[in-house]
């Protein structure tokens, strides 16, 4: 029973059918018709070839029994002879114009019926990207609570990783299509079991919650119900986009939920002592560098390695950050036991915010780009290598050195990214006078 019910969440048929719930009409009887088409003409092909081949034979014994001298039966022949040859190369250029068309269309035709879902489905899927993370996060920190997206950023910097390493392990392919359709492909070259994307829609959400209903006055229903249908809409994108089966999504659901029963009370515990030690900040350091130096590999490259680069390193930037803060005395509690009032922002408070968001997050931005500058330019000169042609190179398959030098751009990058959002940017908030001003109470 339960291995029938493991075969049936995985049959991609049912991502089909959900697909097709939601409005994606998929061309079954195209995609059939396309295959036989192709088989059929690649037979004729192999003889078009066989007949061209002859013909073009006869055609070039004209021409070079002509240029020898030979009697070719006047100039007409050979002229007929030339519009042949000519002929026939346009047919062969066309003949492979076709069979390049047909191999780049491998997924059968699919249309959008109902567009309110497919965007709503693709905003969904992008509160797993790495823009999003790079924008909610210090939107966390600048606005709402820093000890809490201190605390959220390790509960989602361990799930993530533990996900992702379960990819490369696990090994299993993301739905077949046929029958289902894919409609992004910007993660396929990675494996599919368990979806991050589900786990991280189910940690983040459902850990903010867990962190402020005790510290804030508000609705706990609300604050549930806001991160199940937060938690719905990414694992139900993934699924709409044809990227998983419902196997991987509950999975990833089942394995969240076990791993923050107990990550949940332990991170509230640390969070304070991390902040407030130099060697644990350090050991925060250490830990981030080897998950990234044992990750386990897969067979293929894909792009789960770089991705854990990229959330580990911020996380100990934002622990560096925090406790740069605590060194130089400018972060200390708060002299006020919660719970504390939800303060709604008045209009120099939003405008103060708006502020905050748009400098920070440019500087954010401008930094990713300056680290990724730097980072390829001193390691590609260590290395010996040509940087501009390797910052183009796009191909990671046996590309040693690219993914080398990507992952440490991934560090570099992510590692300051945290640091000068918990560090540097409240200090020029600070400085021209558009701070938050409970962020250095905030342990």
């Amino acid at each position: 029973m339960i291995l029938e019910l493991i075969d049936h969440l995985k049959d991609p048929q049912l991502v089909a059918t959900i697909q097709e719930f939601f409005g994606v009409k998929i061309y079954y009887d195209k995609y059939e018709e396309f295959k036989s088409n192709k088989t059929t003409k690649k037979t004729e092909k192999r003889e078009h070839i066989s007949i061209d081949h002859n013909e073009e034979n006869h055609i070039l014994t004209c021409h070079n029994q002509k240029m020898n001298g030979c009697n070719t039966n006047g100039s007409k022949t050979f002229n007929r002879c030339i519009e042949q040859m000519e002929l026939l190369k346009q047919q062969k250029n066309e003949s492979m114009n076709k069979e390049e068309t047909l191999t780049v269309s491998e997924n059968p035709h699919y249309a959008i019926t109902n567009s309110f879902w497919y965007y709503l489905f693709l905003f969904g899927t992008k509160l797993g990207d790495e823009i999003f993370y790079s924008s909610f996060i210090p939107f966390l920190f600048w606005n709402i609570d820093g000890a809490v997206g201190r605390k959220v950023v390790l509960v989602w910097a361990i799930v993530f990783t533990i996900g992702q390493g379960l990819k490369d392990m696990i090994h299993w392919p993301r739905p077949a299509c046929p029958p289902a359709v894919r409609l992004q492909n910007k993660w396929s070259q990675e494996y599919g079991m368990p979806s991050t994307h589900a786990m991280i829609g189910f940690a983040i959400p459902f850990s903010i919650v867990l962190f402020t209903m005790n510290k804030y006055i508000y609705s706990s229903f609300i604050g549930y119900f806001s991160a199940l249908v937060w938690c719905i809409l990414v694992s139900m994108s993934r699924l709409y986009l044809g990227m998983h089966t419902v196997l991987d999504i509950v999975v990833g659901l089942i394995l969240t939920i076990l791993l923050m029963i107990p990550l949940v009370p332990l991170v509230d515990i640390t969070n304070s002592y991390i902040i407030t030690s130099f060697w644990l900040s350090a050991i925060l350091i250490m830990v981030s560098i080897a998950v990234i130096v044992y990750y386990p590999l897969s067979d293929k490259w894909t792009p789960t390695r770089s991705d854990t680069a990229m959330a580990v390193s911020v996380t100990a930037g934002i622990y560096m950050g925090a406790w740069l803060n605590y060194y130089t005395g400018i972060l200390s509690a708060s002299l006020v036991s919660p719970p504390y009032h939800i303060v709604w922002p008045t209009y120099s408070m939003l405008g103060h915010l708006i502020l905050r968001t748009v400098l920070g997050l440019s500087i954010v931005f401008g930094t990713r780009v300056l680290c990724k500058y730097l980072s390829y330019t001193a390691v590609c000169a260590i290395l010996q290598i040509n940087c501009k042609e390797l910052m183009k190179c796009q191909d990671y398959n046996g590309n040693r050195n690219k993914v080398f030098v990507n992952l440490i751009y991934k560090y570099v990058a992510c590692f300051m990214i945290g640091l000068i959002t918990v560090y540097f940017l409240p200090r020029i908030f600070s400085t021209i006078g558009i701070e938050r001003p409970a962020f250095y109470t905030e342990i």
